[in-house]
């Protein structure tokens, strides 16, 4: 359904913004103000501070029109980082496509827990330290580690050609190095290959899930976020194999959904390859991540 009631054109900054918001409020967004004022800082290419101070600006009838446009996506539920083609994740922007599921701030708990324990471990040959990301995706780990970790030596893989393509140019424009291989989970990397890290973002909603939120549903590439049944269908695939993939003394870090903690940390013990789990909260109290360390013998 498309907005109505939209003031006259041509109308100022701060009208826009106002009619905007009220449109998104009563559509459902959580965050109506916030949706609108970045859908026309990035349409006017404004950073916000220049939006805020803009409000007296006249909008063009092609920029009337095409925030219109925007906003009318926005109110039926398309993300705004899809409308924007950006989404900020540990400071950096990352392009993001239809192809990626979108960066969440859960996962910046993963890449902090990342980069403490790879600032922990050393290689008995002195050599750069080894990290496996799985399940790229936007490259959002794989890009944020290579930046933050520049004498380590990043691989990323995913099972979707279109996502390593979107994670490809956001290591371009970051200038990240990333080594990004094509294929399903570890059978991605040679068998041989060991990594003094092992990260994991892979699919954990249970398909059927009541409180994924529709907009997810509808837009967000399904084989990113359906994790089977219960969720965790990727995860047992991967973890008896990651004993075999994480060098004695590594690490294993898997982001998780809600109420899924026990049963990962089971998978992990099951194997007899590593210590046992410890979890990680995110800022509301929900366990995100899952870690445990290879055992040394």
């Amino acid at each position: 359904m498309a907005p109505t009631t939209e003031p006259p054109c041509p109308c100022q900054v701060r009208n826009a913004l106002a009619w905007a918001a009220a449109y998104l409020k009563a559509r459902g967004s959580s965050t109506p103000r916030l949706d609108a004022e970045v859908l026309l800082q990035t349409l006017l290419r404004l950073d916000r501070a220049r939006l805020l101070v803009s409000g007296d600006r006249w909008l063009a009838r092609a920029e009337w029109a095409a925030f219109y446009r925007l906003v009318a996506r926005r109110g039926a539920g398309e993300p705004v980082a899809y409308l924007t083609g950006t989404k900020e994740f540990w400071s950096r922007p990352l392009t993001v496509t239809p192809d990626v599921l979108i960066p969440r701030p859960e996962t910046e708990v993963l890449v902090a827990l990342a980069l403490k324990r790879a600032r922990e471990c050393e290689r008995a040959d002195a050599g750069p330290l080894r990290i496996l990301d799985l399940g790229t995706g936007s490259g959002a780990v794989a890009v944020t580690l290579a930046c933050e970790l520049p004498g380590a030596q990043v691989t990323a893989t995913d099972l979707s050609e279109a996502a390593l393509e979107v994670a490809r140019a956001n290591a371009a424009r970051h200038g990240a190095t990333v080594t990004f291989l094509r294929g399903d989970g570890l059978a991605a990397v040679r068998p041989d290959a060991r990594f003094e890290l092992l990260c994991a973002n892979l699919p954990y909603v249970p398909s059927d899930d009541p409180r994924l939120d529709p907009g997810v549903r509808r837009y967000e590439p399904r084989a990113a976020w359906d994790g089977g049944p219960d969720g965790l269908a990727a995860l047992r695939s991967v973890i008896p194999q990651a004993p075999r993939f994480v060098t004695p003394g590594g690490w294993l870090l898997l982001e998780i959904g809600e109420g899924q903690a026990e049963a990962v940390a089971g998978l992990i013990a099951a194997t007899g390859g590593f210590e046992p789990a410890a979890r990680w909260p995110d800022l509301s109290g929900s366990v995100r991540v899952v870690e445990a360390r290879r055992t040394e013998a």
